[in-house]
C-alpha cells in the first residue's frame, strides 16, 4: 500500500499490471456526469442564446452582464492597468512564439507524378476560429499568445475570443492588452462549456466558428469533444494540466519539486507524476514539495491536486520511459544527465523539456513552443497546437491531354476492378474526345 507524505502518494516498484491504475487521471472518474451536464448546457445555449450566456455568467461567475462583447472603451482602459515591465515581457514572449511558429510555414508543394499529371498542395487558413482563454482564479493571457500568434501568422480572417468575466463584469486587463497587441477585437465575456457551446452553434452576439482552440477544465474539454461531434473542429482535448518528471540521482530536488508544483497549482484536477530509480531522490523531492507548497499563494489548490498525484519508484530508466510513453503526459521533463539520449525514446508526449535547467514554465510562457497540448493520454494520438493547426491543406491537380492518355487507362482498369463503371466512364469519354 502507498504511503502518503505531503499528500503525494509514493509507490515502490509497482508491477506492470499495476501501472494502468497509476496512470489513471483524476478527472476520468466523473466523465459521464460531466458529459451529461455539458449536453444540457449546449441545449440551453442553442435554445436561449445570449440569455443563456448571461444566466451562466451570473450563476457560475457571479457577474451581471448587460452586454457580452467587450467594448472599445474597455479596450482603451486596459493598457493603462498593465505595468510596463509586464507589457515588455509579453512583447518578448510574443516575439519568441512568433519566431518559432513562423518557421513552421511550408511552401506550396508542386510536382508532376507522371508526364502531364501535375499535383500540388496549398495551405489555406481556417476562416473563422474561436479561441477559448481560461479565466477565473488564473487568467491565462499566455494562452492567448499561444493561440493568437499562430492564428495571425496563418492568416485566419476572423478570430473570436471567449473568456470568463470577473464578478464586476470586466475582463482581465492583461488579456485585453494582449488581444489588442494581436489585433483581436471580438471578445466575448463567456467561460466554461457555455462559451464552447456558443462558439459551436452561435448566438445573437457570438458568431459560430469553424474550429475551436484552447485548454480548460474537464467541462471545457468535454464541451470541445461535443462540439466536434456536432461538426465543429477542435484543436485537441486539452485540460486539465499535467506533468510527468523522470529524474535520476543527478536531479536537484528543489528544481523537481518546483516543476511538480508549477502544474499542481493550475487546478485541483491537475495531476503530477514523478518517476525515479532513486529512493533517496523521491524522499527528498517529496520533502521539498511539502516545504514549497506551504509558500505558494495557491497552496490550497496545489494541495488538492497533489492528492491525486504520484511518486513512483521504478528499477530502470527503460521502465521509466515505458511508463511515461504509456501515460502520454502533456508535459514531460527529463531531469537526467543523459536527457538527449533518453529523449530519443519518447513516443508519446505533448512537449518535452530536457535537462536540469529547462523548467516546464519556460514552455508555458516564452521559450517559443506552444503550451496548448494534449492531456488525458491524448498525446498518444494528438499533437500540440502549431501553425498547421490553423490551416487546411488543400490538394489540387491538373491533367493535360498527354497526361490523360498515360493515366487514363490506369484509372479505367482500377475503376472497372471495383465495379464503379461511372468512374471509368468519366475517363473514357475524355479519351474518346481528345483522340478524335
Amino acid at each position: 500500500m502507498p504511503n502518503r507524505v505531503a499528500a503525494m502518494q509514493i509507490i515502490n516498484y509497482p508491477s506492470a499490471a499495476e501501472w494502468p491504475a497509476l496512470q489513471q487521471r483524476p478527472a476520468q472518474a466523473e466523465a459521464a456526469q460531466v458529459a451529461e451536464r455539458v449536453r444540457q448546457i449546449f441545449d440551453d445555449v442553442r435554445q436561449r442564446g445570449d440569455e443563456a450566456l448571461r444566466h451562466y455568467a451570473a450563476e457560475l461567475d457571479g457577474a451581471t452582464l448587460t452586454q457580452l462583447r467587450v467594448t472599445p472603451e474597455e479596450f482603451a482602459a486596459a493598457a493603462a492597468q498593465v505595468p510596463e515591465n509586464l507589457q515588455a515581457a509579453i512583447r518578448q514572449a510574443r516575439a519568441n512564439i512568433e519566431r518559432f511558429h513562423a518557421a513552421q510555414r511550408e511552401g506550396e508543394l508542386r510536382l508532376e507524378t507522371m508526364p502531364g499529371v501535375e499535383c500540388w498542395r496549398r495551405a489555406v487558413p481556417v476562416q473563422r476560429v474561436g479561441l477559448y482563454i481560461p479565466g477565473g482564479t488564473a487568467p491565462l493571457f499566455s494562452t492567448l499568445l499561444m493561440l493568437g500568434v499562430p492564428a495571425r501568422l496563418a492568416g485566419c480572417p476572423d478570430i473570436v475570443l471567449c473568456t470568463p468575466p470577473a464578478r464586476d463584469g470586466s475582463v482581465n486587463p492583461v488579456i485585453l492588452f494582449t488581444a489588442e497587441l494581436l489585433g483581436i477585437t471580438t471578445i466575448i465575456k463567456a467561460g466554461g462549456a457555455q462559451a464552447v457551446a456558443a462558439l459551436t452553434g452561435g448566438t445573437e452576439s457570438v458568431p459560430p466558428v469553424d474550429k475551436i482552440f484552447g485548454p480548460g477544465n474537464r467541462y471545457v474539454t468535454a464541451a470541445k469533444q461535443l462540439a466536434a461531434q456536432r461538426g465543429v473542429a477542435i484543436d485537441m482535448p486539452a485540460g486539465p494540466s499535467e506533468v510527468l518528471v523522470i529524474a535520476d540521482d543527478s536531479a536537484t530536488p528543489a528544481f523537481v519539486a518546483a516543476d511538480l508544483l508549477s502544474q499542481a497549482e493550475h487546478g485541483p484536477d491537475s495531476q503530477v507524476v514523478l518517476l525515479s530509480t532513486s529512493t533517496q531522490l523521491l524522499a527528498n523531492v517529496v520533502r521539498e514539495v511539502e516545504r514549497q507548497v506551504a509558500e505558494l499563494p495557491r497552496r490550497e489548490v496545489a494541495a488538492l491536486a497533489l492528492r491525486e498525484s504520484r511518486a513512483v519508484l521504478l528499477r530502470t530508466q527503460e521502465e521509466m520511459l515505458l511508463f511515461s510513453n504509456q501515460y502520454a503526459p502533456e508535459h514531460l521533463i527529463l531531469a537526467v544527465d543523459n536527457a538527449e539520449e533518453l529523449a530519443e525514446g519518447v513516443t508519446s508526449a505533448g512537449s518535452v523539456f530536457l535537462g536540469h535547467l529547462t523548467p516546464e514554465a519556460a514552455g508555458d510562457y516564452a521559450s517559443g513552443t506552444n503550451h496548448t497540448l494534449p492531456t488525458n493520454g491524448y498525446a498518444r494520438s494528438y499533437s500540440g497546437v502549431s501553425l498547421d493547426s490553423f490551416v487546411k491543406k488543400i490538394t489540387f491537380q491538373r491533367i493535360s491531354a498527354e497526361g490523360l492518355r498515360q493515366l487514363g487507362p490506369v484509372v479505367e482498369t482500377l475503376a472497372e476492378a471495383e465495379g464503379l463503371r461511372a468512374h471509368a466512364r468519366a475517363v473514357t469519354v475524355r479519351l474518346e474526345s481528345i483522340d478524335k
